[in-house]
């Protein structure tokens, strides 16, 4: 569902914004006050968007057209054969995402979910509203570099820009370049493709580079920050199965779940999905240790079939099971109430009896937790505190905290640094190539509308020589594009929204 509280703030702030401009429209001693205001400042209002036009750096546009020409010429003519092969490649993609889509709708196999290769996008639906900074933050940045990409290419071409902008469009934000149209006009068709391709060559170079410096994000760190060390904590929730005294803290380094090595964010996810879908894994102890179930009442089953043999109100016991090294009838299975930690600290993982036989001198044996299904004892290593302990479902845990690869050297500098440019370069990177692939969509009002028209000038010309022809062929081809991208986002906003 859309959150309310949202829906309710944007409509209530753009309604504010509109009521003060109608008012100051028809004020007679502000109106006219009002509209030069706007004019000597380029700005343009209407409902739901607010537009903002420039000339300041058209300067630097010109600029960038004439730095090393033929180095221009072969970066140009690059985008050109990249926006042809995104125009077809972007129509694969969607009807790829349709077919996912449809699948999703009829079927009710939870694993199918989030599988869509492109998914809609609403803020406080599902995207979180503390990312929407990043976001919109990623999406500005690449509707720039788009713009410039086009004001560049079309410079070269000699085609005038008339200016540059912005805008926000509800929530959204963008920005636009505004060219001499009579010029557009008089160039051929492969110049006026390069200009067209030029603003999704550059977002997917923008893509490109963002992925390049999130993967060298380690080694430009590296004088302040060190990785491999373990997974640093950032943030805990509060009440969840993380926090407490014996929990996890803030700048705390866990190295390790269970047996399992932990050198960063991705081992931290990776054990933790690891022992979700392994079994319980069990502890060496001295037989002398061990309690007997009768000792603290008998042990008895839960509602699931598996054996408890602890009060239901202890918070420090636990109830292990483990084969009893001499029965009468052979080996049986026997149950125990142990105090957890005092059994489980410092002691060896095993798997069977054979693993405790193999590093244990004194006669021991292998218990594991007798916990209810799907539940998982885990020993959290955290130096240099002790163990915490974790009994419940394990992704629980994992969304109780808060990581990062990324360990400061000084104690002065910032946990939450590398965390800002992780999420900022992802946001950039899919937000980006996004733009890539839409922009290139053959459909009316995108950028690939005018790459199609310059594609079938180009190429057709000597085929189909009537121009009405072209132009008829170019128009079923866009309403073609144009219904597959409207389906894709319609029901991509029907599987966020109303499921």
């Amino acid at each position: 569902m859309i959150p309310v509280p949202l829906l309710v703030c944007v409509m209530a702030a753009w309604c504010a914004v509109y009521l003060a401009d109608t008012l100051l429209r028809t004020s007679v001693t502000h109106r006219i006050s009002y509209e030069s205001w706007l004019a000597s400042r380029g700005l343009m209002l209407s409902p739901f968007h607010l537009r903002w036009q420039t000339t300041m750096f058209n300067r630097l546009f010109a600029y960038c057209a004439r730095i090393n020409p033929r180095a221009l010429y072969l970066w140009f003519n690059s985008g050109l054969v990249f926006g042809i092969v995104a125009m077809l490649g972007s129509v694969v993609l969607l009807v790829k995402t349709l077919q996912q889509t449809l699948a999703q709708m009829t079927t009710d196999n939870p694993r199918m979910g989030g599988q869509q290769t492109l998914q809609v996008v609403v803020p406080g639906v599902n995207l979180p509203t503390s990312q929407l900074v990043y976001f919109f933050s990623a999406l500005l940045l690449s509707g720039v570099i788009h713009e410039l990409g086009h004001a560049v290419a079309a410079l070269r071409e000699q085609v005038r820009v008339n200016g540059f902008g912005m805008f926000v469009f509800v929530v959204y934000p963008g920005a636009f370049v505004d060219l001499f149209t009579t010029h557009l006009n008089l160039i051929s068709p492969t110049q006026q493709l390069r200009i067209f391709c030029a603003g999704v060559w550059h977002n997917f170079v923008l893509c490109v580079a963002a992925l390049a410096f999130l993967f060298l994000l380690p080694i430009l760190l590296f004088p302040v920050y060190y990785t491999g060390a373990g997974a640093l904590v950032t943030e805990v929730v509060q009440g969840s199965a993380a926090d407490g005294q014996r929990g996890l803290s803030v700048g705390d380094i866990v190295t390790g779940l269970e047996d399992c090595p932990v050198r960063g964010v991705e081992d931290w996810s990776s054990c933790l999905s690891h022992l979700s879908h392994t079994p319980q894994t069990g502890y060496c102890v001295p037989v002398s240790s061990l309690q007997p179930s009768w000792a603290h009442g008998r042990a008895f089953k839960r509602l699931d079939g598996t054996m408890d043999c602890c009060s239901n109100n202890s918070l420090t016991d636990l109830c292990f099971s483990y084969m009893k090294p001499q029965g009468r009838n052979g080996r049986e299975r026997e149950y125990a109430c142990m105090p957890v930690r005092k059994m489980v600290t410092g002691t060896r993982v095993c798997r069977s009896e054979a693993d405790c036989a193999a590093h244990s001198n004194a006669p021991s044996v292998c218990v594991t937790p007798s916990l209810e299904n799907q539940t998982r004892f885990i020993r959290v290593t955290h130096p240099p505190n002790t163990h915490m302990l974790f009994v419940g479902y394990p992704p629980h845990l994992q969304y109780s905290v808060s990581l990062t690869n990324f360990v400061p050297r000084l104690g002065f500098l910032h946990l939450d640094l590398p965390i800002f440019l992780e999420t900022f370069c992802k946001y950039v990177v899919s937000l980006s190539g996004a733009l890539a692939v839409v922009n290139s969509v053959p459909c009316f009002a995108l950028d690939g509308q005018w790459m199609l028209n310059a594609l079938l000038e180009a190429t057709l010309v000597t085929v189909v020589t009537d121009r009405q022809k072209r132009e008829l062929i170019g128009f079923f081809l866009l309403l073609a594009g144009s219904a597959l991208l409207a389906a894709n986002v319609a029901l991509g906003l029907w599987m966020v929204t109303a499921r």
